[in-house]
């Protein structure tokens, strides 16, 4: 075997572990999404539900895409535009809209002290 088919099947094998990697934070933030109550959303100043199931929808049909795609490098690929933009939406709902939206599911942040429940 050629040293450059090596590389090459060793790149496309990391590109393809990072697209399901990236597959996986999307498809965990689309249906987080899906089971919060709409109400909940703007109770908390995030937006609207159907905003943040439009956006973790595209952002997991783009990293949909990407997996089909064998995870290539192109502008589809999980480092590709495309693709760091859709890990980002999903990034900023789990790491922001998740848990404001989901302390409203829990009756807020009443007896939580700076380490937990008290």
């Amino acid at each position: 075997m050629d040293g450059r088919a090596l590389i090459y099947y060793v790149e496309t094998g990391i590109y393809f572990l990072l697209a399901l990697v990236a597959l996986a934070l999307e498809v965990w933030a689309f249906f987080d999404c899906l089971r919060h109550k709409g109400n909940a959303f703007e109770a908390v100043s995030k937006r609207t539900k159907t905003f943040w199931l439009a956006v973790t929808g595209g952002a997991m049909a783009v990293g949909l895409l990407s997996v089909v795609g064998g995870g290539g490098g192109g502008i589809l690929g999980p480092l590709g535009l495309f693709g760091l933009v859709a890990v980002t939406a999903a990034s900023v709902y789990l790491a922001d809209v998740r848990p404001a939206v989901k302390d409203v599911g829990r009756g807020g942040k009443r007896n939580m002290g700076p380490y937990g429940p008290w």
